[in-house]
């Protein structure tokens, strides 16, 4: 206890330097040990001189040899650390979007006016506003003005079943884009689905080709106007895993195994989700009474049902509520197909009493007029189901930006 305070702090340096060399040793190259451990044995030699200035020197020199014998990484540029930031940031967005949290984009007009899907209307390029106010209205309601003009003689091919070829696609898994597919050149593509661009010269330029014997000249205009982008919408795919689904929520499924979508859709849809309004759980029986839904024979109260069939305010674009699967949809090409709720006397039972993943559930559309639901290919099974939709996210101008309900 009577030691100076630099003698023990020196040997406490004699010790650290040893366990240095321990620990770092698969770093430290033959040299550098040797010179450590001669530091050291000059550092012990001082210390037993007595002579504080010896000492004072002696550890200098062991801290220098052990702060230098390491090799110095060389630190990251500009670019490299901003690469490994946005790695990270990628890797944990891959984790939230395959565990957690999941971005999901409304294609179509199902859900309206819950929910917007990709919507065109014509606008001759002469009525377009300002550059600048094009720039502003798609960064805040996701407004695009495009033209699209076909630049030489091409021939459109026919499907089997008749009809120009025109496939809806997925361009890099989430932008919706439309293809017309020709005979004899490769296919072009279209900057929305199908039915936004049939809104903004499309139809006008199928039916010049028609006229033509298929031939679509030089010229044609197939796309001129706007294309406002469908709601950005998060999907929570975890709550199903600690709750059961609840009738009347917005929810998101994969469209895998549906007979009735592949026999409307075929390719299209593999792979494919929807987001419709949750309508039935497993056990209900549905039936509509226009404008009602009804569940086992009383009419559904779930707020986001009610204001359907009520049809007001915004929802007036279903002046009759809830609505028969439309007859004219069960021709498709050659072949007639199923509709599950085409009839007043119609009922769609969903089994609730079956093996794990197969109990069923009922989907149908806010826009009841301009939906392909439940009514026409039957129900959801419960291993199609991937989570409600949580939050609109972007564009943040149509009023639907925040939680869905």
């Amino acid at each position: 206890m009577f030691t100076p305070k630099w003698k023990n702090e020196a040997r406490h340096l004699v010790k650290g330097a040893r366990k240095f060399v321990h620990y770092k040793r698969d770093l430290l190259t033959p040299e550098r040990v040797d010179e450590i451990e001669s530091r050291r044995t000059d550092l012990l030699a001082a210390i037993q001189s007595g002579d504080r200035a010896q000492v004072d020197e002696a550890s200098k020199q062991v801290r220098a040899v052990c702060e230098n014998s390491l090799p110095v990484e060389k630190p990251l540029g500009w670019l490299e650390e901003n690469v490994e930031v946005m790695f990270v940031a990628i890797v944990i967005a891959l984790g939230l979007r395959a565990y957690y949290l999941q971005p999901f984009r409304i294609p179509t007009g199902s859900m309206q006016p819950t929910l917007n899907g990709i919507i065109g209307k014509p606008l001759p390029e002469a009525q377009w506003p300002s550059f600048p106010q094009r720039v502003l209205e798609q960064i805040l309601r996701g407004r695009s003005y495009v033209r699209v003009v076909n630049d030489k003689d091409r021939h459109i091919a026919i499907t089997p079943q008749g009809r120009p070829d025109i496939r809806d696609t997925q361009w890099l898994h989430f932008f919706s884009r439309a293809e017309i597919h020709f005979t004899d050149s490769p296919p072009l593509q279209l900057p929305a689905p199908a039915n936004p661009c049939y809104e903004t010269g499309l139809r006008s330029a199928i039916l010049i080709a028609n006229r033509n014997e298929g031939l679509l000249p030089k010229g044609t205009v197939l796309c001129e106007g706007t294309i406002d982008s469908g709601d950005l919408v998060l999907v929570d795919k975890v709550s199903y895993h600690f709750r059961n689904p609840q009738r009347g929520e917005v929810f998101v499924f994969d469209t895998q195994g549906i007979r009735g979508i592949d026999e409307r859709s075929g390719e299209q849809a593999k792979g494919s989700h929807y987001i419709k309004r949750l309508c039935g759980v497993p056990g209900d029986t549905l039936t509509i009474q226009s404008p009602n839904l009804l569940i086992d024979g009383k009419i559904a109260k779930e707020p986001g049902i009610q204001r359907v069939i009520r049809g007001e305010g915004t929802y007036a674009i279903n002046p009759h509520g809830y609505g028969l699967a439309d007859p004219r949809e069960a021709s498709h090409g050659n072949k007639t197909l199923v509709q599950y709720l085409a009839k007043p006397t119609d009922s769609l039972t969903l089994t609730a009493k079956t093996r794990t993943g197969m109990r069923e559930y009922a989907a149908l559309g806010d826009n009841t007029g301009n939906s392909l639901d439940s009514r026409y290919w039957g129900t959801v099974k419960e291993f199609n189901l991937v989570g409600p939709a949580l939050f609109s996210l972007w564009p943040v101008t149509t009023g639907h930006w925040g939680f869905i309900h």
